[in-house]
């Protein structure tokens, strides 16, 4: 089998990668929502793969995953990888989660991820009314993460948040000391959403990037009591093409509050230090974004051998980076907790991908599937009318 093709689309709000082959098996990946101007990126590599044999997945990868970087690059690195990979199980009909060495679960528990409700404030009280909604949601979830501190409108709706200019470009640019008011009004609404859970429910909190070390650290001891799953991405996070394993170091060794990062970084060599000297408690790396799924999985091997938990990425996956989740967390190691839930934008989309369950979710978990690939295809009829003019991606 040879690779003849490398095609990339985007269908509403989610960019897509397609592999073809000369034996008329093809191969889907998937691309955060957040970069619909990956096309030039992912075309990048085609030279480098069309004539491959993609069921040597490893081969084709040390052809391109040299090449790539933190976003936006990697993530179409990680795109090409899932395809390969829905090939390859397409091609030996079995899941992909077979080739991965097997199922440790029969299902994957996931937290909320894209499912979000609006904020009406950035007051204790609203935290606590949003926090109450996503309690109620049809998923059941387990464990539930909402978006804090300089994560959330915080840093621009609060006035003298924190000893800085306020910069309202997008993300999550701001960052800088925390005032006393700006420390006090995060732990209130954290204490108001944790009344509303109780212990029923987990809470973990987006925090970042922006945090200073002192406030990472002065955060995390004040919400020890109340038993918060993991803080994340207080120092680096979105769009920070670097790791400062260091820093985080030195927040993790001062608190008993589990600290959490890793969506932002590309391949297994940049979480060698945050591993190795133990500076988080838990990474969370994309499988859209670190290389794909056999990366991560070798990230959470490696992560475990050190006795770090896994947490993956993938608020903007989409369904076909749903259904690449769905696999590659039924074989990782017994130091997984959930990975963050992505949906379909808009709607239409889960009128055009066929395999998913339905309903996806119950009781905050997913029921691995069993269909050779990734276990998931997109009905081409009734993708077209949705693809930008003249495109060829099914062609």
């Amino acid at each position: 089998m040879k690779i003849t093709d490398l095609k990339c689309t985007t269908l509403g709000s989610n960019p897509i990668v397609r592999i073809t082959t000369d034996e008329g098996i093809d191969g889907l990946g998937a691309v955060e929502s957040y970069k619909p101007y990956i096309k030039p990126h992912v075309e990048f590599y085609r030279d480098m793969i069309v004539g491959e044999d993609p069921t040597n997945v490893e081969r084709v990868m040390l052809r391109i995953r040299r090449m790539g970087s933190f976003k936006p690059w990697g993530s179409a690195v990680s795109a090409i990888e899932m395809a390969l990979w829905d090939i390859a199980g397409k091609a030996a009909g079995v899941p992909v989660y077979k080739l991965l060495g097997g199922k440790v679960r029969d299902k994957v528990r996931v937290y909320n991820g894209a499912i979000r409700f609006p904020m009406e404030g950035v007051e204790p009280q609203h935290f606590a009314e949003n926090t109450a909604k996503m309690k109620e949601s049809k998923e059941g979830f387990t464990l539930i993460k909402q978006a804090i501190s300089f994560h959330s409108a915080m840093a621009r709706e609060i006035p003298n948040y924190f000893y800085g200019e306020i910069s309202h470009s997008g993300r999550h640019p701001n960052r800088g000391l925390l005032t006393e008011r700006g420390m006090k009004h995060t732990v209130a609404c954290i204490e108001a959403m944790k009344e509303v859970l109780g212990d029923e429910i987990g809470l973990a909190l987006d925090c970042g990037p922006g945090m200073t070390v002192p406030d990472a650290v002065r955060l995390a001891k004040a919400v020890e009591p109340l038993n918060i799953a993991w803080l994340e991405d207080m120092i680096t996070g979105d769009y920070t093409p670097y790791v400062l394993a260091d820093l985080y170091r030195d927040v993790t060794t001062k608190t008993s509050t589990p600290i959490h990062t890793g969506e932002q970084i590309y391949l297994r060599q940049n979480f060698i230090e945050l591993i190795e000297k133990q500076a988080v408690n838990i990474v969370g790396p994309d499988p859209c974004d670190v290389g794909g799924i056999a990366e991560l999985k070798w990230i959470a091997e490696y992560a475990d051998l050190h006795g770090i938990l896994m947490a993956p990425h993938g608020t903007g996956d989409g369904l076909i980076g749903l259904a690449a989740l769905v696999q590659v967390c039924a074989a990782l190691p017994q130091n997984y907790i959930a990975f963050e839930y992505p949906v379909g934008r808009p709607e239409w989309w889960y009128d055009i991908v066929e395999g998913l369950p339905d309903p996806i979710v119950v009781n905050g978990f997913i029921d691995v599937w069993d269909r050779p690939g990734m276990g998931v295809t997109i009905n081409v009829e009734k993708a077209r009318k949705y693809l930008p003019a003249g495109d060829d991606f099914f062609d």
